[in-house]
């Protein structure tokens, strides 16, 4: 089996961020949306994936964010086999409210212009990237 690991490629860290409502379906809904779109405009494939890293803010309880990617459905790759974990995210006066953050670490080819995925009310934690997606 070739590796797909050489030194043409490189370990990044793509982030991303969505808001959600306290609700099985929204969580999942949003989770899905937001890994698809990251998996997918920076053409990451379930081989290139090292682990997948969520948070979620205090009033999110009705469903894990890893269980949502895992059970959610097609997000375009198979994750069936990449390591998902998920831990709450720090209370900070001000944080907003409603929000689940993903760190996907994954090897690309190097000087790949990583694209990180700010949607449904994920935008105002960096509007710098935000503003900057393509839809």
């Amino acid at each position: 089996m070739k590796s797909i690991f050489s030194r043409k490629t490189r370990l990044y860290g793509i982030r991303g961020a969505t808001g959600c409502e306290n609700t099985k379906e929204s969580i999942s809904k949003n989770v899905l949306e937001m890994c698809s779109r990251l998996f997918s405009e920076n053409k990451i494939s379930a081989e290139s994936i090292v682990s997948v890293q969520f948070t979620s803010t205090k009033d999110l309880t009705a469903m894990n964010p890893a269980a949502a990617l895992r059970r959610g459905g097609d997000c375009g790759i198979d994750v069936s086999k990449v390591p998902l974990f998920c831990s709450q995210e720090p209370e900070i006066d001000g944080s907003p409210e409603k929000m689940i953050r993903v760190l996907v670490t994954a090897y690309l080819p190097s000087g790949a212009e990583v694209k990180p995925v700010y949607i449904n009310g994920g935008e105002k934690l960096r509007p710098d990237f935000a503003e900057n997606q393509s839809r």
